[in-house]
Order: C-alpha cells, then structure tokens, then sequence
C-alpha cells in the first residue's frame, strides 16, 4: 500500500468509488485523493455544495471526479447520489461512508435534539448509505463497503456520550452487514481512527482540547487524514478480499 504522495500501485483500478462527506481537507478529501492515486473513477458528495464543487476541481487533475450533493439523513438524496453515479459512471464497486457529525455536551446537559442531530448523520446515515450501496451491489454478487467509525466506539470519554453511541453502533451494523452480504459477494468494513487532524477540526474545537488529544496519542502527533486514507483504501482493495466485518483501528491503541 503506498504511503508517499503521487506514487500509485494501482489498487483500486478500473473501480467506482463513492466517498461521502468528501468536501474539504478532511478524511473524505483524503480518501478520494488515494483512491484516484490507485486508479479509481470517484464520486464525492456533501451536503456543503460549494465545498464539494471546490474539492471536485482540486482532485480533477488526477482522474475522473464526479461531484453530487447529498444529505445523507435523507434517503432520497442517498438514493439520488447513488442513481446519478451509476447513471453516469456505471455500477458502484466501492462504497466509502464518511459521513459524520460530532459535538460535545455532557449527558445530564444533552439535549434530545444534540442526540439525535449526531445520531441522525452519524448512524443512521451510514445505515441509509450502506443499504441503498448493499440494494446495488448484492445483486452483482460485488462490492466493497468501508464506514468510518472511532476510536470512541470504544473508548470512553466524557462530553461525547451521543458521539460514542453512533460509532459504536458503526461497529455493530458493519459486522451484522458483513454477515448478512458475504453470500453475496460484497464485503463491509470498518476503520476507527484516533484523532486525525484538519482545519475544520481546529476550527470547531478549543485548542487546549486539541492539545489534550494530541498529548494522549503514543506517536506524540495526531494521524493526518491521508494516513487514515490508506487503510481505507486498503480495505477497499482485493488486497483486503478475505477481510469482512472488521473494524481497524488506525493507531496505536483503542481502550
């Protein structure tokens, strides 16, 4: 798996990928930059256009890059964004569910409406994504699905109780998926970064948190989104072809 800019193996040639939640400098950006590196034909969506529109013209130089708006708490949006790529690209061999929303609040100042607003994008969307993405590719008998998770999936950490139960709930769909798609050829994934850092991230987040973070990481840095990037790419791959239903953590530990 190549971890130097510019250099491609070819890992994903000749596929469709679909990235959600790919505006931006973040994770999504970084994962459809590798999969056009690896030979892909890729479709970004988010619900930001503007964003999206400027992304899709930043990654055109290295390949074919279709960009559609999606809001993935709407199934009919997620439905559109699948039949406009196959209708322009063709059949969807890859499925990267990025989509997610975070905050933080205590649980006894949580709101029913912080609940649900991170549930809603977080969980439920990458249910909605990667239902209309197994309706596609089961009958094909192909496909790759890879949803982002985290680490506080399963670590504990106070302020994100409504974070933490989406990306656990990440984990639990991805391998009730996995099992249900394996006779069918598809195969669904997960990866759980620790703290992958971006200008949104710093732009939302209180650089004394932030210090915090990066302070409890082993590596003494905070991964960037490219290298998240690759193991989703791996994932994606014929390299990971016997791997379904698992949840990669992407640093140095998870509890």
């Amino acid at each position: 798996m190549s971890t130097l800019p510019g250099q491609r193996e070819g890992l994903l040639a000749g596929r469709i990928v679909v990235v959600t939640a790919a505006a931006g400098v973040g994770i999504g950006a970084a994962t459809a930059r590798r999969a056009l590196e690896e030979g892909a034909t890729v479709a970004v969506s988010d619900r930001h256009e503007g964003r999206l529109a400027a992304t899709a013209e930043e990654l055109a130089d290295l390949g074919t890059v279709l960009a559609v708006p999606c809001d993935v708490t709407r199934q009919a949006e997620v439905d559109r964004l699948l039949d406009t790529v196959e209708g322009e690209l063709g059949p969807v061999d890859v499925m990267v569910n990025n989509a997610g929303l975070g905050g933080s609040a205590t649980l006894d100042t949580m709101t029913d409406d912080d609940w649900f607003k991170v549930l809603d994008v977080s969980l439920n969307g990458t249910f909605r994504c990667t239902r209309a993405a197994l309706r596609r590719m089961q009958p094909r008998g192909r496909g790759s699905i890879v949803n982002l998770a985290s680490v506080t999936g399963w670590r504990a950490e106070a302020g994100q109780a409504h974070y933490a139960a989406a990306k656990a709930g990440v984990m639990a769909l991805t391998r009730c998926a996995a099992v249900e798609a394996a006779p069918h050829g598809v195969r669904v994934n997960a990866v759980a970064p620790t703290l992958a850092l971006h200008a949104f991230i710093e732009k939302v987040t209180e650089p004394e948190v932030i210090a915090r973070w990066v302070n409890e990481q082993p590596q003494g840095r905070p991964a960037e989104p490219r290298e998240v990037a690759d193991v989703i790419v791996f994932l994606a791959s014929d390299m990971a072809s016997y791997m379904t239903g698992e949840v990669l953590s992407v640093g140095a530990q998870h509890a």
